[in-house]
């Protein structure tokens, strides 16, 4: 895999790359966007912090891209809808740099706290002045954060143990998971009516846009504290520089920017106002956090070589990491069940249907879905399908997907079933686990007992004696050998489903040999990837 890395990246961060003989890693920093156009078509992957926009234009210059990995948290400067439709995964380091961040949010809160950029400064000057520069303990404030995610629960943690009085607003958690953090949630009204200090940490995007504005910091404390190591936009730059003009608002710390560079009239002036305490984007600039990141692409680059699951990447359904290991052998089952019914059922179908039965349906089962559903629509296009856009695909071939759960289960403690529904009939397929290996345990009507192998061929015909030998006779003229056989049937003498896995793949003449021989009313050679 060639992988290009177009911004500054930690080198020994990379060294799960560079260490792999699989890979082929360029390092192009500086890149204009016509060279990176010209260049993008090379590369299976490429990874990039905040300075590469991968935007429409270059994704649509990108005929071979399989995953883009951005080393850090945000993913604002990547289309992950335009992405997701070229079926291109993105993925980030969420983790990497989350500590970096939140110790970053305390040091410029106490530097503003307790002044400290401008008593330097004075200092600096020759100057020896202490009582302007008297400044506010954190102990006994009342510090409110806005969202209690991955560095806004480090953040609670680091101002309770400064003994604040923390509360919080996150539409996205429950109540116990505030209390794990010893804090309380509140509303953002009440976050914004009582605290001394506030302080967001949310992505950016149309539901955090705007969502400190004027009307909110009218209602605020006088000379409240405000914090931003966030995201540039989440706070409006206009209002807040009002607010600070005003006297409302004490003063704020800014590491982030609706533009960066800045540029703007509105963004000099914030930046230059005497209560800002201010830094250019560095919540994430530390030398451990930029090697975790480069790290976690790095691994999630190699797991997607390998087949393994992606941890991180935003733009596929994913199981509770808790979940992941126990979860993994039914991947391998609902992916190998796809790929053998989409050889067996009639084309044009009009509805999937997923049906979890057991105790696997207790769990979210939506990245099965989306498995089984890409292994089934990767015979149906000439467009690579994946777990990326299989969804997407399916829409845009009118294909409805739907997912049943029931814990309720028969002959097996777990049982997965695929229905294909179609202008020509229904077509069902069940598995289950048999020892950690995927089993086909239903067809049809017919009861099975299989487990699908790389050449296997499905026959349908009356039942008849001698006609299993015949059969076996006929592949073996072929040169075809007969690994494993499987016969199902409803009644003696009725219709049977004859299952073989053969050694090697039997030709167009052979089926045709096989079918006249028993007057097959279906036949079909399934190869499993």
């Amino acid at each position: 895999m060639k992988v290009l890395i177009t911004d500054e990246i930690s080198e020994s961060g990379l060294l799960p790359l560079t260490e792999d003989p699989r890979i082929q890693l360029d390092v192009k920093l500086g890149l204009s966007v016509p060279e990176l156009h010209q260049t993008i078509g090379e590369y299976q992957a490429i990874i990039t912090r905040s300075g590469t926009q991968v935007d429409q234009a270059l994704l649509d210059h990108a005929s071979d891209l399989k995953i883009v990995a951005r080393a850090g948290v945000g993913i604002d400067n990547v289309d992950v809808e335009a992405a997701s439709n070229k079926g291109i995964i993105v993925v980030n380091a969420p983790y990497g740099n989350v500590n970096s961040a939140a110790e970053h949010s305390m040091a410029i809160m106490l530097s503003l706290c307790r002044r400290v950029t401008k008593a330097n400064q004075s200092l600096k000057n020759g100057e020896w002045q202490r009582a302007p520069f008297t400044g506010h303990e954190l102990k006994g404030k009342t510090i409110g954060i806005v969202g209690l995610g991955k560095v806004g629960g480090r953040v609670a943690l680091r101002c309770k143990a400064f003994e604040a009085e923390v509360i919080t607003c996150d539409p996205y958690i429950s109540e116990k998971r505030a209390e794990d953090f010893g804090v309380k949630l509140v509303s953002l009204e009440d976050v914004v009516r009582f605290s001394d200090i506030i302080t967001v940490h949310t992505p950016l995007n149309d539901e955090t846009r705007d969502l400190i504005n004027a009307e909110h910091l009218g209602a605020m404390q006088d000379g409240v504290i405000i914090i931003n190591c966030a995201r540039g936009g989440i706070i409006n730059e206009e209002a807040m520089l009002a607010a600070l003009e005003s006297g409302k608002v004490g003063g704020a710390a800014f590491d982030v920017w609706s533009q960066e560079p800045p540029c703007t009239e509105t963004l000099k002036a914030l930046i230059g106002h005497p209560n800002m305490v201010v830094t250019p984007h560095l919540g994430a600039n530390t030398f451990e956090a930029q090697k975790n990141v480069a790290v976690d692409v790095s691994k999630e680059i190699i797991n997607y070589i390998d087949g393994r699951p992606i941890a991180n990447a935003v733009n596929i359904p994913r199981f509770d990491p808790d979940l992941m290991e126990q979860m993994k052998p039914y991947i391998g089952l609902i992916s190998k069940m796809g790929d053998f019914i989409s050889q067996l059922a009639a084309p044009n179908p009009t509805k999937v249907t997923f049906t979890y039965s057991g105790k696997l349906a207790r769990f979210d089962c939506a990245p099965l879905s989306v498995c089984g559903l890409a292994a089934l629509l990767n015979h149906s296009t000439e467009q690579e399908v994946n777990l990326v856009n299989a969804q997407l695909v399916a829409r845009d071939m009118g294909i409805a997907v739907e997912e049943v759960r029931s814990t309720e289960a028969e002959s097996f403690s777990n049982l997965v079933t695929m229905t294909l529904e179609s202008p020509k009939g229904t077509r069902t397929i069940s598995g289950a686990l048999f020892e950690g290996r995927p089993k086909i345990v239903k067809m049809r009507n017919f009861d099975t007992d299989f487990f699908p192998e790389e050449n296997m061929l499905v026959i349908s015909y009356q039942d008849r004696p001698g006609l299993i030998g015949k059969i076996g006779t006929i592949l073996g003229e072929a040169g075809v050998n007969i690994g494993n056989m499987n016969l199902g049937r409803r009644e003696k003498a009725g219709e049977a489903m004859v299952v073989f896995s053969i050694d090697s793949p039997a030709d167009e003449a052979t089926l045709e040999k096989v079918a006249q021989a028993v007057d097959a009313r279906f036949i079909k050679a399934v190869h499993i990837h």
